[in-house]
């Protein structure tokens, strides 16, 4: 009775593409996507947008229902049509326990989806802090934080840096300066810096410009961050931030040529060659009448 019931309720889901199994996946039905595996179902039948059984029960954070589908064999690296695979989802909706499951079983972290976006760079962008010290915490994602090729000219070049800055997530760009991302790495839209003046994050401006980035960087349109600041409105936001980054245009990075200690005075700098100084720049202002 139970493999007629069955064989009924697959007719019926392959007409309209989503399975008895997305069903169950997606409302973490255990005793039905039992009753299915038991029956033969097929496992990583696809939906309409090229969706498996594994990718609800990862967007819904479905630690039971991910475990059944995972011991009948579900691809952890099987992409949908817009290129995701369960790690993404997870990630993007910050479902900490489903996400290290999928990493035990292989799931590739570097895996991009259409938008080229892979899950750590999903996972800054919606601030899931937690996820986002899971997938740092893979080997595989170590390759995640250099520059790839091609960022500059690629329309859809992007970092977890790039969207964590312009989403503001402080916690996030810690976590990844921390990590050793290139903190000067950039798209075709610049530099994160570039990102978060554009979208008012004066915290994340701080940060960055605290933490070394180059304030002087230009993106393709050659434009500074402070180009890009003062195409906002006169807000509280957008003059503290054109203050911090004309307080950092004015300062230059320099490479000491020698060494330098002066032993008569114990406060001086010592300095040996090949240091960076950071050297402050402070115009000289005419009296007036001169």
């Amino acid at each position: 009775m139970h493999a007629v019931k069955v064989m009924f309720l697959n007719r019926v889901g392959l007409c309209c593409r989503f399975s008895p199994l997305h069903h169950a996946a997606l409302n973490g039905n255990l005793e039905l996507i039992s009753l299915l595996l038991e029956s033969q179902a097929a496992v990583d039948i696809r939906d309409q947008k090229g969706m498996r059984p594994l990718h609800y029960a990862a967007w819904q954070g479905k630690a039971e229902p991910m475990k059944m589908l995972l011991k009948s064999g579900s691809s952890v690296n099987g992409q949908s049509d817009e290129g995701q695979i369960p790690l993404h989802l997870s990630a993007q909706h910050g479902h900490y326990d489903v996400s290290e499951m999928l990493l035990q079983h292989q799931s590739n972290p570097c895996i991009v989806d259409n938008a080229g976006k892979t899950p750590l760079d999903l996972a800054c962008e919606f601030g899931r802090v937690g996820v986002v010290q899971l997938l740092l915490s893979s080997n595989m994602c170590a390759a995640l934080l250099e520059p790839k090729k091609g960022d500059t000219t690629d329309p859809n070049g992007t970092s977890p840096l790039h969207l964590a800055a312009k989403n503001g997530h402080i916690d996030i760009i810690r976590l990844l300066i921390q990590a050793g991302i290139d903190i000067n790495r950039q798209t075709k839209a610049g530099t994160a810096l570039h990102e978060a003046a554009l979208c008012g994050k004066t915290e994340v401006v701080r940060l960055l410009l605290e933490s070394g980035i180059n304030a002087t960087v230009r993106n393709t349109y050659s434009q500074t961050a402070l180009d890009i600041v003062y195409q906002f409105t006169a807000t509280q936001a957008s003059r503290e931030i054109k203050q911090l980054l004309r307080e950092a245009s004015a300062a230059l990075q320099v490479r000491a040529l020698k060494d330098y200690c002066n032993n008569y005075d114990l406060t001086s700098l010592n300095i040996k060659a090949g240091d960076v100084i950071t050297v402050t720049h402070t115009p000289t202002i005419p009296k007036r009448g001169a």
